[in-house]
């Protein structure tokens, strides 16, 4: 992924994730896993990790801890009411971007 493209994912990562959250509750390295294979390639588990304590601390997520086989409890994210109205918000901001910066490519390209 280019710079660029990082740059663009930082801006929509924690709308990305709350969606991700939305389909069901998960952990942090499901979230990232399912990602990667949506093509988010170079996404780091770091970043996820982060994103999550910070909606946590948002009280955009309900965490609980869930007995794990291969460790520690794990700590499993759910959307709660008041990430489900984030996560809309995200989406009516994205809607209004993407049409705004298409209609604007369309314009730059018709008018060269």
């Amino acid at each position: 992924m280019g710079r660029q493209a990082t740059e663009m994912l930082k801006g929509v990562l924690e709308g990305t994730v709350l969606a991700v959250l939305a389909r069901r509750p998960a952990y942090g390295y499901e979230i990232t896993a399912w990602l990667r294979e949506q093509g988010f390639a170079d996404i780091a588990e770091g970043t996820v990790y982060a994103l999550l304590v910070r909606v946590e601390q948002r009280g955009l997520v309900d965490v609980e801890k869930v007995p794990s086989e291969k460790g520690p409890p794990r700590k499993v994210y759910s959307l709660n009411l008041r990430g489900r109205t984030q996560l809309d918000e995200f989406w009516s901001t994205w809607s209004f971007l993407a049409e705004r910066i298409e209609r604007l490519r369309s314009t730059l390209i018709e008018g060269e």
